[in-house]
């Protein structure tokens, strides 16, 4: 059960750094193994928005389809993703924006787990690596949208 928390000060306020990780759809332009995203469905709610999602992961020979639910929170600077239907037996993601002094501090945690025996152990090989890639691709990111 591969698991990653993470805490990073970044140069940009914290609304930026929410603005970049709530816009699901641009994912595939700048994050690895991410071949495709499409919007399913997006409801209002008091204090947000949920987003319905499928994200397509492409990794190798591996290429699956998954569906999450996002709850995107403005005013609370959260981003909270529960998993719906894919290759995963659980996955959930949580992210949290704090104003610092040097800028925004970001909290990052992800947790899930394969339903195939296989993809679990391949990923577990590449596992640090590749959430240190993706990490840091929203970290590019940001330096270039915000400089």
């Amino acid at each position: 059960m591969p698991s990653q928390t993470e805490t990073r000060i970044m140069p940009h306020s914290p609304e930026q750094m929410f603005d970049l990780i709530g816009d699901i759809a641009k994912y595939p332009e700048f994050i690895p193994w991410i071949a495709g995203a499409r919007i399913r469905k997006t409801t209002e709610i008091v204090d947000g928005t949920v987003i319905e999602a499928d994200l397509i992961v492409s990794f190798k020979v591996f290429r699956e389809r998954f569906t999450s639910r996002v709850t995107i929170k403005p005013d609370a600077r959260t981003i909270d993703v529960e998993y719906l239907d894919g290759p995963f037996k659980y996955l959930v993601n949580s992210w949290r924006f704090t104003p610092h002094a040097d800028g925004c501090e970001v909290y990052f945690h992800v947790d899930f787990e394969f339903k195939s025996k296989v993809l679990q152990a391949l990923i577990g090989v590449v596992f640090t690596q590749a959430m240190n890639r993706i990490v840091g691709a929203f970290e590019k990111r940001a330096e270039a949208l915000y400089g």
